[in-house]
């Protein structure tokens, strides 16, 4: 009996076909012409066809899928003009701090035809695409990777009407508050019983989320609602010292809450799968893969819009609850609260034009808009107020910038040195790895006197008891 014929990706790989979805759609069109009784060499010689003249075979019952998916990709290729042979001017602060390969990958993003202007800010080092702390404006195009992998992650901060004189004595009432109102680590989540309810879990925008797992992704989100996720993400009580009038708050010191964190799995898998979809419909060489746009006026790109929209909806919700629980553990109430975006694309008019302003790892600083920037977990962090400097796309730094990788970190500070500097803070550590150690980080006042004239101080919050993700 004849073995039975087949026909693999590798087989169409080695005629020409690269990894892409037609890919996908030529190998599912070729099984079904094989069940159907057509050749091999038939099925090849076709397929070579529709590769060669898409705009032929789109009518096609068998390789019309394949063909138009391949007529798609050429066209967006097509729309998408080549990298500039010299980038756009980008603005630095901090600029003695930071390392060539950071400036390397922002020069990339400013070769983008798409680039209009762009900054970087003085905690800038090495991301994905964009490096942190980058502000890029581009014409008409939004950029998932240059939002980030955490959607919206942001700063929130309630100051409670309460002397920080009275922070020794409610320790435990604070510490068991903060253990036992939020979760924390990757996948981390509530179980069944204590799930966490806000009405951002009924928004419209769920509806119109174009992605293939919606229902799931809308079941994880739930389920993580109130949490925090890992690596530099935090939830802490501290002393908070006014230096002038924030709001009907007089100067003075109280106690304050402060978090840090984004829209966990649900903003994680749209940037993925936006990422991916925008890599494809956008090629672009080496290492500027991932600055992969989609423009505003296509429906890939509308749909990441209204995505990233539901993710920042969710990342402000998932502070508030956390904010919500963990004060009400501690029999406290909130008399102020400021919080921000820092991983986000805004629609603002620089240079008298309408423009997609991008800022990954960095903080709106608008004309008097408040925001928060941290340090680490041992040293201060600011309550600012934007000075809506426009060279720097009316952005500040995020917060103090990583000085080495989390594997370095793990591997030069000791424990003895970490436990030093916490102690020498007065700080109490209840969950955390060594690579958030505060000698990971560059120095936080260096950051903040290098962008003096992007945000003035309002106030200056300690950090008293941190809660992280373990190690």
């Amino acid at each position: 009996m004849p073995a039975k014929e087949t026909i693999s990706g590798h087989d169409l790989r080695a005629r020409g076909w690269r990894a892409s979805p037609a890919l996908g759609d030529a190998l599912r069109a070729a099984k079904r012409a094989l069940k159907r009784g057509m050749g091999r060499e038939e099925i090849f010689q076709s397929l070579d066809s529709v590769r060669e003249s898409p705009d032929e075979w789109t009518g096609d019952a068998l390789f019309g899928k394949c063909a138009r998916c391949l007529v798609a990709d050429r066209r967006d290729e097509i729309e998408h003009p080549a990298p500039r042979e010299v980038p756009l001017p980008c603005a630095v602060w901090g600029e003695e701090g930071i390392d060539r390969a950071t400036r390397d990958q922002m020069d990339a993003a400013c070769r983008l035809p798409v680039a209009a202007a762009a900054a970087l800010m003085p905690d800038g080092h090495v991301g994905y695409g964009l490096p942190i702390g980058g502000v890029l404006a581009t014409r008409g195009a939004v950029i998932p990777h240059a939002v980030g992998l955490d959607i919206a992650c942001r700063m929130r901060l309630s100051v409670v009407d309460l002397d920080t004189e009275q922070l020794p004595r409610l320790r435990e009432p604070l510490r068991h508050a903060l253990t036992s109102e939020t979760r924390f680590g990757v996948g981390a989540g509530f179980e069944k019983r204590k799930i966490r309810h806000h009405d951002v879990m009924d928004d419209a925008l769920w509806g119109e989320l174009a992605m293939p797992n919606r229902e799931s992704l809308r079941d994880l989100a739930w389920r993580q609602l109130g949490t925090s996720g890992a690596g530099n993400h935090f939830v802490e009580f501290g002393d908070v010292e006014i230096h002038e009038g924030v709001g009907d708050i007089a100067p003075g010191r109280h106690v304050a809450l402060l978090s840090h964190s984004g829209s966990r799995g649900l903003g994680a898998q749209i940037a993925q799968h936006f990422t991916r979809l925008a890599m494809r419909r956008c090629p672009l060489p080496g290492a500027m893969k991932h600055l992969a746009w989609l423009t505003l006026d296509s429906e890939e790109g509308e749909a990441y819009w209204l995505a990233m929209t539901l993710a920042g909806r969710y990342a402000q919700a998932n502070h508030e609850l956390i904010h919500r629980h963990v004060l009400r553990g501690a029999g406290l109430d909130p008399i102020l609260a400021v919080e921000n975006h820092h991983n986000f694309a805004w629609i603002e008019e620089h240079g008298g034009e309408e423009v997609v302003v991008h800022r990954k790892g960095a903080t709106p600083a608008g004309e008097g808009m408040l925001g928060f920037i941290p340090g680490s977990m041992a040293t201060p962090g600011f309550l600012v107020r934007g000075r809506g400097n426009r060279e720097s796309l009316c952005s500040a730094a995020h917060g103090a910038g990583r000085a080495m990788s989390r594997r370095a970190a793990k591997d030069t500070i000791s424990r003895a040195a970490w436990d030093e500097a916490l102690g020498r803070a007065g700080v109490e550590l209840i969950a955390g790895g060594r690579d958030e150690a505060p000698q990971a980080y560059k120095d936080i006042r260096e950051v903040m006197e290098a962008q003096r004239d992007l945000v003035e101080v309002v106030a200056t919050f300690h950090p008293r008891l941190v809660l992280m993700a373990g190690s």
